[in-house]
């Protein structure tokens, strides 16, 4: 549905999220996360160049792109688990320059990783319970008094439980962490970034080595993030789901944001076609061993 806002006194067609033409940069009618000029290179290798990128609030994002695309390392940047070369970028208004990785979660922006970080030899309670913030029990001196942190601590696992169970993960509660299967692992790492009530919830590659059987189900927590009101970022390969849970694409190739948009017409777009397809083009794309470029033109073939 489109509107008209102003900007410096003249009327901006917007439609949906963005304002204006979906264009790489674009801006965004209700921006969560900005970033402007991030910049990450490693050695001679430029790894991320991101001119500017606004993501939309209360929509499920999608970040997609060939292999090396430089996807990761700018989850990495905008977290606080790796640091840029120069750039500024910033979290509902506030700069997160400089900010630590646990702090970055404090504020709300939360995320996975493609490789689960659940503690193994750790209950998958415990494993729950490690993700609540402001817990009084973390102090030194009050954990040594138990009537001060009992009764959260209670409140805690209360809570843990009742995510467990939307997860169907309750039965494993009392299981060691490393018992459980790599799509199970999955639902863990999501549902313990949800004991701190994030605002954006950024998903690695939530889909990898993930058995068919639980992929449904992933999908239908991812969805359902967005209603409870939060904000999604997701990296992703799988172009058809992509397409169908995705309100909004970036398309990063070779450390840069190439093309954003509405999904059915990012899988259209020239610069997405040859960020994906490069050298293939007059090749039998059925016959390669990239999975998600065969996809993507499987997508295109759909769209015509």
């Amino acid at each position: 549905m489109s509107s008209e806002i102003p900007t410096n006194g003249k009327p901006v067609k917007t439609t949906g999220l963005h304002v204006g033409d979906a264009a790489p940069g674009c801006k965004k009618v209700d921006p969560i996360l900005v970033a402007d000029g991030v910049k990450r290179t490693f050695g001679g290798l430029t790894a991320v160049d991101v001119e500017h990128v606004e993501i939309p609030r209360g929509a499920i994002t999608a970040l997609i792109g060939p292999n090396g695309a430089g996807k990761t390392t700018f989850f990495n940047l905008l977290t606080g688990f790796d640091k840029p070369d120069e750039g500024t970028w910033s979290f509902e208004g506030r700069s997160l320059a400089h900010v630590p990785a646990y702090r970055v979660a404090r504020m709300g922006l939360i995320r996975t990783f493609q490789l689960t970080k659940s503690l193994d030899l750790l209950s998958v309670m415990d494993n729950m319970k490690l993700g609540a913030t402001g817990q009084s029990g973390e102090n030194l001196f009050r954990g040594l008094i138990p009537s001060i942190w009992r009764k959260q601590d209670d409140q805690i696992e209360e809570k843990a439980l009742e995510i467990l169970t939307r997860f169907k993960l309750d039965a494993k509660k009392d299981d060691y962490a490393a018992s459980l299967s790599g799509g199970q692992r999955k639902l863990l790492e999501m549902a313990r970034a949800l004991m701190s009530d994030p605002t954006l919830v950024m998903l690695d590659e939530p889909m990898a080595g993930v058995n068919p059987a639980l992929t449904q189900s992933l999908l239908d927590h991812v969805l359902d993030l967005k209603a409870q009101g939060m904000t999604v970022l997701f990296v992703e390969h799988d172009m058809h789901m992509v397409r169908h849970i995705a309100d909004w694409v970036l398309v990063m190739a070779e450390g840069k944001v190439v093309a954003e948009g509405d999904p059915h017409e990012v899988m259209r777009d020239p610069a997405v076609i040859d960020a994906y397809l490069g050298a293939h083009h007059d090749t039998d794309l059925g016959s390669t061993d990239t999975g998600h470029v065969t996809a993507l033109k499987e997508l295109i073939d759909d769209e015509q």
